[in-house]
């Protein structure tokens, strides 16, 4: 028995359809992140570039009637007046359109695409490599430098 392909989950359609317009109107390095285990605000971001603020009011523009025009609700747009950076938040789908110079500046890929760091004093790894509990100055054994008195250092 030949099995069905698995239908496109809501979000997907959505995903594919703002990559679609913004590949239309030829927006420059489309990067998606799977936002899942990541952030509850979505499910994906759409990342892309446009040459100058023209042309990402414009790719915001031209997405916000491509959204429209498919049925799905208007999404919320920020920025569009300065056009250095336009977020188009679409429910499930966020949009970041930047000129290149602003988003080499921000680097939204970088920060999303990494795990959460551990604070650096939580744990250190000992030379056998056992993690253990960082030690606070006070917690440590060793004594802090004694400074010479004033007429010491003069008499050296």
């Amino acid at each position: 028995m030949a099995r069905s392909p698995r239908k496109a989950a809501p979000t997907d359609t959505l995903r594919d359809l703002i990559v679609a317009a913004l590949d239309d109107g030829k927006a420059e390095e489309i990067v998606v992140i799977d936002l899942a285990g990541k952030s509850s605000m979505a499910d994906y971001m759409v990342i892309a570039s446009g040459r100058s603020s023209r042309q990402v009011g414009a790719l915001a523009e031209q997405l916000v009637e491509k959204l429209k025009g498919e049925g799905y609700r208007s999404p919320s747009v920020e920025g569009r007046g300065q056009g250095d950076w336009v977020l188009v938040d679409a429910g499930d789908v966020v949009v970041h359109l930047f000129r290149p110079e602003i988003r080499s500046l921000y680097n939204l890929e970088k920060m999303w695409s990494m795990a959460p760091a551990e604070p650096a004093a939580a744990k250190t790894l000992t030379k056998t490599g056992a993690k253990t509990a960082a030690k606070t100055p006070a917690q440590t054994d060793a004594k802090p430098a004694r400074r010479k008195p004033a007429a010491a250092k003069a008499k050296a």
